[in-house]
């Protein structure tokens, strides 16, 4: 019986998933991609998952599209265009998550890897974990949203010069660029996640559901709208459950119980 290309787990406030194609680098194909999205239906209809851990087994993240399944199936335009639509979705699914979605970088991150990396939210990366955008070194481009993500985290230039030369970078280079949040050791990687989910855990979940929509509307925004926006959703947040019980806590010395109301 052959090993499930997704692993999930739900432990201590969040869903971990584990890409499980350790022989193909984690690569994506259709099968992957359907367990990614029912993985990701159940991590929003649990309450008790505060937040999303994705993960992968081996030496790798994710090395991006598995392409020996793209030169046996995806042999036309319209299945090459099914493939990246699917592909797309996904990514932009994860970037649009309710919840936190924190990568754990155990290994490779490429192509689509890297596109995935850039769809989280948080990255906490093994000291010995690379990065790249390995599109240009087989002659492709990007599908799964590198070239518009990329450049607006890590600035146009370092943007460029990762994907045309298809250079692998450091994690702590990355991190130097704005890419990653924390390097560790690679034996404490899942650790530090599961201490980060810890303080996202303790958290109102419905704050940082405003926060993450802020945040990345904001970016979108002139800053003036985004600022108007900025009040009008602090104006809504005042008559929230959790905003009452944050202020009562303050004011009683003791840790808020928060329910996501």
């Amino acid at each position: 019986m052959s090993e499930p290309p997704l692993v999930q787990e739900i432990r201590q406030g969040a869903m971990w998933i584990r890409l499980n194609r350790p022989e193909a680098m984690n690569s994506l194909t259709p099968q992957l991609l359907a367990g990614l999205s029912a993985a990701l239906d159940e991590a929003q209809a649990r309450d008790e998952v505060k937040a999303i851990v994705l993960t992968g087994a081996g030496r790798a993240f994710c090395a991006g599209a598995d392409l020996k399944f793209v030169r046996a199936d995806v042999t036309g335009p319209e299945a090459a265009a099914a493939f990246l639509q699917r592909v797309l979705a996904t990514m932009n699914r994860i970037a649009a998550f309710p919840k936190p979605v924190i990568a754990a970088l155990n290994g490779l991150a490429l192509a689509g890897g890297l596109e995935l990396v850039l769809c989280c939210d948080l990255v906490i990366a093994a000291r010995s974990a690379k990065l790249g955008d390995a599109h240009a070194n087989y002659g492709l481009l990007p599908g799964g949203g590198a070239s518009v993500r990329l450049p607006r985290v890590i600035g146009a230039a370092r943007a460029k010069y990762l994907m045309f030369t298809g250079e692998f970078a450091s994690a702590d280079a990355m991190a130097s660029a704005g890419l990653v949040n924390q390097v560790v050791d690679d034996e404490r990687l899942l650790q530090e996640v599961q201490a980060l989910v810890d303080k996202i855990a303790s958290k109102s979940p419905l704050g940082l559901r405003r926060m993450k929509a802020l945040i990345d509307d904001g970016l979108q925004q002139p800053v003036d709208t985004a600022l108007r926006l900025e009040i009008l959703a602090s104006e809504v947040h005042s008559l929230s459950h959790d905003q009452r019980e944050g202020l009562a806590a303050f004011n009683d010395k003791r840790k808020p119980v928060f329910t996501g109301r």
